[in-house]
């Protein structure tokens, strides 16, 4: 019997390894499709350098989380769509903002629309990175961090690390990553919808999620008098 279950788990786990891979690898390619048929050329460098920085940083996190614990790092990826209605508003605008987003920084390589100098690019690439490495920071510390909102039989309300700070640290960490992204893509007018995409959406995002939280979590409340701040310290 426990031969069998054990069985029954190597494969599971090598299932969502496959599921893991395939949407990673889906997510890369749309991406370089994204950037690279907009660029109307394979000669756009720096598109090549944000491609490899997203996928360093994917693949050590996924790595590591999936050594750990495979199947919050499958959580992470796999469930990906929202269950109420207006959290699924929110994370529409999201997606459509930041796809329109994505498709100018090709368009400005392909028109010379900006002239990002180099250093300002790598600094940019840099900050995407260190974003990324944030999430992870904040996913480490909280195993029930989910890319939709939800509240989990077992959650607790987690006060260390990050949180100790802002309320909200996984949302800071995309934040980093998300605008600074137009730069590290060589594009100014790509500031304009990344800045939309992200800085609103999160903001609603995070008051919808405060009020589930307050209602639905014990402690919650008290920790939000305790930390005062959600997304910047010192700001807000």
């Amino acid at each position: 019997m426990k031969a069998n279950e054990k069985r029954h788990s190597e494969n599971s786990q090598s299932n969502l390894l496959i599921k893991i891979i395939i949407r990673v690898f889906l997510i890369f390619i749309f991406l370089g499709l994204l950037l690279f048929l907009t660029a109307g050329s394979l000669q756009y460098l720096k598109g090549w350098i944000y491609i490899l920085v997203l996928f360093v940083s994917a693949l050590f996190v996924i790595i590591y989380f999936y050594k750990k614990d495979p199947n919050f790092i499958g959580n992470r990826l796999l469930k990906r769509r929202e269950k109420e209605k207006k959290h699924k508003s929110i994370q529409n605008i999201f997606s459509i903002v930041l796809l329109i987003g994505l498709l100018i920084p090709g368009f400005d390589f392909r028109f010379n629309w900006s002239n990002v100098p180099m250093p300002l690019v790598i600094l940019s690439d840099t900050f995407v990175f260190l974003g990324y490495l944030f999430i992870a920071r904040v996913m480490e510390e909280n195993r029930y961090a989910s890319a939709i909102i939800e509240i989990n039989k077992e959650q607790k309300v987690i006060e260390t690390g990050p949180y100790k700070v802002i309320r909200h640290p996984m949302y800071t960490g995309g934040m980093i990553f998300i605008l600074f992204t137009p730069l590290a893509l060589g594009s100014y007018w790509a500031l304009i919808p990344f800045f939309i995409g992200s800085i609103l959406p999160i903001v609603l995002r995070i008051i919808n999620e405060e009020k589930l939280l307050i209602a639905n979590l014990p402690g919650y409340s008290a920790y939000c008098q305790k930390t005062k701040y959600r997304l910047i310290p010192f700001i807000w």
